[in-house]
This record gives structure tokens, C-alpha cells and sequence, in this order.
């Protein structure tokens, strides 16, 4: 998709979301498929400008998705997953890609038209960390204990962020209450961190790679306290998954090979890195130095992973239920199991 493209996609959705919020539909007003000029099925599907987004943007501009049938329409979000959450349920676009937290379980179990469909990313194990908590160079923090009292930025207090913060802070002793809060958008990370109005913030790519490069941040920990973390995950409108379900197997197929291609040596491609480069907004050479999240290959989410993540939510008193939000009955493993299939198919014919 062309950047113009991305910014008429831009202004359609929030078109859309002032409908939305005018009208206040009772059920999905875009669930159902639509068919593109040529009569392929057309699926929106909205995204962050973000690395571990990158299958995503292969499989556009390397025309898999065309290849499996789909006339697909990327969406750049403005604001958090929980834009995505509420998009995607209403049928305002077919799917999305999100982090797990709090507007998820909260949605599930409200039985929101939701349909988890596979994993998109993890913390890695090991090595560079693609979401790491850093300091400014001026606040004198070389190490976690050095945070207590500290400003702390987080984007929101019920996804991700505020979990990976929580890790991090949990290991080597310290809580929330040791610290504060300070509510940002990934975008104002770098500017608060160089006028002082925060000592660290939980950040991720290709930010913090940023913040390093302009001196102004430094990371004051490895990947070890949130290491294998289920950070994203793709999913559908629960009613388009079912009515569509053909279409919804062949565009994670298309992923799952722009995927396989990057984890083998797709980042050294120079092709790749002009694409991912255009949707980031990042140079090509800035792309040599960022942290990558991990990827399972076949779309697997770590259950226990996420489990965790809701209990926190739980005790942080973020939830609006009791007992279970049931994502995993959410969970269309049939739908990722078909893709995997067919992905392994295409690599060999």
C-alpha cells in the first residue's frame, strides 16, 4: 500500500469512528466480506507502525497476499490496542493487530465480537530487547533499584507497558507504589525524556533505538525480567472469522510466509528493509540497529503467558469482571492450524 493510500485509509476510519460513536450500532456494521475489482475478497486490517509488524508489510508489498486470493487493506492506528478492540468488534475493520492487556480480557468477557486468531510476537529469550525500560542520561539511573521515586512513563496503566514495567520492577524488588506513573503515548516518550518530565519509560521499537541514538537514553536492563512475554497477537471480528473463514486461513498463510521469509535472513534483504523502512517510518539504516521481537513460525500463543498477564490485570483492579475473561474459547486454533497447513504446502510446491 502506497502512503497515500495509508493516509486516505486514515481518514476513512476516523470517518468511521465518528459514525460509530453517533449512530452507536447494536451489532458489527462491516463484519461481512466485501469483494475487490477483480473480484478477490477484500479484508482491512489495521496496524502499528512497528517492526514486529513487518510480516505484515512484506506480505502486502511482496503481493502474497494477492497471490492468495485477498484484496487486503492495511490501516495505520493512531492510539492504543484498545482502538483496535473496538474497531475490529464493531466490524468497522475486519482485523487487527493488538497487545495484550486489559481492554482484551475486559471485551472477551463482555462477548464482544472477537476472535483471536494467532500470535504475532514475544519477548525474545535472549539478546536485544524490543521493549526495553530506559533512563535519560541525565537522571543518573544505572540500574532498576535506582528507580524508586523516579517518574516512570507508560503508555496507559492496563496493557502491556504497565505489565513489562511491573516485571521489571518486581525483580529486584520494588513495586508500583515505589514509583511514579506518568501516562504517555509512544510518541511524546522521547520528547518528555529530553526536557526531564520523566526520569525512564517503558518503550519499544523503533523508539528506544531512537532515544539511544540521540544520547538522550540508555537501557538499564536486559530482556531476563519479562524474557518469552506474549506481547502480540492478531485477531478478527468473531462473525467475519465465521462467514469468511476461507479468507481469514489464506491471509494468515500469506503472513505466516512473509514471516518465515524474515526470520531467515529476510532482514538482510534489501528489498525487505526498503518496505518495512517505508512503513516505519525509519531509515534503512536505522533498521540495521533495532531489537527484534520473537515470532513463532506456526502463529503459537503461550497460554500461560497470557494467563499471567490477565491475573495482573486482576490484582491491579483493572478488570471489569469476576472469575475468567474465557479469551481462550476466543481462540480460533482451527482457523491458525488450516493456515499452518497451507504455508507449509506453498513452501513446498
Amino acid at each position: 500500500m502506497t502512503v497515500r493510500r495509508r493516509v486516505v485509509a486514515i481518514a476513512a476510519l476516523a470517518a468511521a469512528t465518528l459514525a460509530l460513536g453517533a449512530c452507536a450500532p447494536a451489532g458489527p456494521a462491516a463484519a461481512g466480506a466485501g469483494s475487490g475489482d477483480d473480484g478477490a475478497t477484500k479484508i482491512t486490517f489495521m496496524y502499528s507502525p512497528y517492526a514486529d509488524y513487518a510480516g505484515f508489510f512484506v506480505a502486502e508489498e511482496k503481493g502474497y497476499f494477492d497471490e492468495a486470493g485477498l484484496d487486503v487493506e492495511l490501516i495505520p492506528k493512531g492510539g492504543s490496542s484498545g482502538e483496535t478492540f473496538q474497531h475490529v468488534s464493531t466490524g468497522n475493520v475486519n482485523g487487527g493487530g493488538a497487545s495484550w492487556g486489559a481492554g482484551l480480557f475486559n471485551a472477551t468477557a463482555a462477548g464482544s465480537s472477537l476472535a483471536v486468531i494467532a500470535g504475532v510476537s514475544r519477548v525474545p529469550d535472549s539478546g536485544p530487547n524490543p521493549a526495553p525500560l530506559m533512563a535519560s542520561e541525565a537522571s543518573g539511573i544505572e540500574d532498576l533499584k535506582d528507580l524508586k521515586g523516579k517518574k516512570i512513563g507508560t503508555p496507559g496503566q492496563t496493557g502491556f507497558g504497565i505489565y513489562s514495567i511491573y516485571k521489571a520492577l518486581d525483580s529486584v524488588g520494588l513495586t508500583l507504589d515505589d514509583v511514579e506513573l506518568m501516562n504517555l503515548s509512544p510518541g511524546d516518550i522521547i520528547p518528555a525524556m529530553a526536557n526531564g518530565s520523566i526520569d525512564a519509560s517503558w518503550t519499544i521499537e523503533p523508539i528506544s533505538s531512537a532515544l539511544k541514538q540521540q544520547g538522550i537514553a540508555h537501557e538499564i536492563t536486559d530482556t531476563s525480567y519479562h524474557a518469552g512475554t506474549e506481547l502480540g497477537m492478531m485477531l478478527f471480528n468473531a462473525k467475519f472469522a465465521d462467514e469468511n473463514e476461507e479468507a481469514v486461513v489464506a491471509f494468515l498463510a500469506a503472513y505466516l510466509k512473509a514471516a518465515r521469509e524474515l526470520k531467515d535472513g529476510g532482514w538482510q534483504d534489501p528489498e525487505i528493509k526498503k518496505i518495512v523502512a517505508e512503513y516505519t517510518e525509519l531509515s534503512v539504516e536505522a533498521l540495521e540497529s533495532i531489537a527484534l521481537t520473537d515470532v513463532d513460525l506456526d502463529g503459537k500463543i503461550d497460554w500461560t503467558s497470557v494467563a499471567e498477564q490477565e491475573a495482573y490485570m486482576r490484582e491491579l483492579g483493572v478488570l471489569e469482571f469476576s472469575g475468567e475473561s474465557g479469551i481462550e474459547k476466543a481462540y480460533r486454533d482451527d482457523i491458525r492450524t488450516k493456515a499452518v497447513e497451507k504455508a507449509n504446502q506453498t513452501a513446498k510446491g
